[in-house]
This record gives C-alpha cells, structure tokens and sequence, in this order.
C-alpha cells in the first residue's frame, strides 16, 4: 500500500507559476513510474506527465514547454513544476504512483485554480 498527498494547489492567475508536490508513504525509488493526472470539471481525468526511476519524462502535447516534472528520492516526492498556466487548465490534479501494471495508487488531488 503506497499513500500519496498532493499539496501545493491554489489559486493563481493566467500566465502565472504554481509548484505541486506529491509526497509517497514509501520510497519512491522503488516505484516504477509516476506522474499527474488532472480532471477540469465536467471532463475526464487527463493524463499531463510521468517520471520513471530513471528520470526519463515525458508530458502531454498540451503541457510541453511549460510543466516539468521532476523527483526528489531523498524527500519520497515528486513535483510539478507549472508555468504560463492558462484558465482551461483549472482542475484537481491527482497525483498518481505504478508500482507494477497492475498496481496505481492515488492521491487524494489537489485544486488549481486558474483565474483569467
């Protein structure tokens, strides 16, 4: 069983920066991949970006160049990094940990709120 707790959400104006942090209940080195999801209201849950324990990352077409995900092993958190966001991407953003392909864990979300 792996907790993870996002902090860091809030509110913001467009064009500005917020840092999310996800912080495991056990070490993140051992976890495969994790990453961010985030669900706008009204709308899916949407998949922003992933890091594996190697540091390899990859992001949604819709987030490139602006978010950077990135991990701390020492402190069991993973981060995100948002910059120039804009009022469409007000959502809870969850947090999310793979140990396996059969086992996801979830944070509980964090709000951000985008004002235009």
């Amino acid at each position: 069983q792996v907790q993870l707790v996002e902090s860091g959400g809030g509110l913001v104006q467009a064009g500005g920066s917020l840092r999310l942090s996800c912080a495991a209940s056990t070490t993140i080195s051992s976890i495969n991949t994790m990453g961010w999801y985030r669900q706008a209201p009204g709308k899916q849950r949407e998949w922003v970006a992933v890091i594996t324990t190697g540091g390899t990352t990859n992001y949604a077409d819709s987030v490139k160049g602006r978010f950077t995900i990135s991990r701390d092993n020492a402190k069991n958190t993973v981060y995100l990094q948002m910059n120039s966001l804009k009022s469409d991407e007000t959502a809870v953003y969850y947090c999310y940990a793979d140990l396996s392909v059969s086992r996801r864990y979830w944070g509980q979300g964090t709000q951000v709120t985008v004002s235009s």
